[in-house]
């Protein structure tokens, strides 16, 4: 009796554990549960993607115009020049380098609309994209190819001479 009494007093233990513990756990598993929204508009301020060009006046079509117009070499890329993030926008920076012109450059890592807008603008899928004196000349492999048969520095004479000029 005594062990049919103890084994009886277990089973009815455990089966009073097993109960309560799903109910904690389906508690805990609510509380702690992270559900991911689909409306941009649920997402909290800090972790929306932000447009730093929101506020300004021009499109960013109207900003890659000007980058172009205004800037004798100018290249959109993966990184910066002083620190680019893929190797074919690295190889672009120093055969570019070796003209000693000033390059000035966007990073297209930062904003996915501009990357967007600069392949409308050129219509060429991949950077980097180069373009000296307003005209697209296109990635590192062209501009590779340009410095070793000679038009690159022809292209950039003009540029070379400015700079060295000021």
């Amino acid at each position: 009796m005594a062990s049919s009494f103890s084994s009886l007093f277990l089973k009815t233990r455990w089966n009073a554990i097993s109960v309560t513990r799903p109910s904690y756990y389906t508690a805990a598993k609510r509380f702690l549960a992270t559900t991911i929204s689909n409306d941009p508009d649920d997402t909290h301020q800090d972790f929306k993607p932000t447009n730093k060009l929101q506020d300004s006046f021009h499109s960013l079509k109207d900003v890659v115009e000007l980058d172009v117009k205004d800037n004798p070499v100018m290249i959109y890329m993966k990184g910066v020049p002083d620190q680019p993030r893929c190797g074919f926008s690295s190889l672009a920076v120093r055969v570019l380098k070796e003209y000693n012109v000033p390059i000035s450059a966007r990073n297209i890592l930062e904003d996915a609309e501009l990357k967007n807008a600069v392949k409308a603008f050129s219509t060429w899928p991949t950077f980097p994209q180069i373009f000296i004196n307003g005209e697209f000349i296109g990635g590192s492999d062209i501009i590779l190819n340009m410095h070793q048969t000679g038009e690159l520095k022809e292209k950039l004479k003009h540029i070379t001479n400015k700079a060295n000029s000021e």
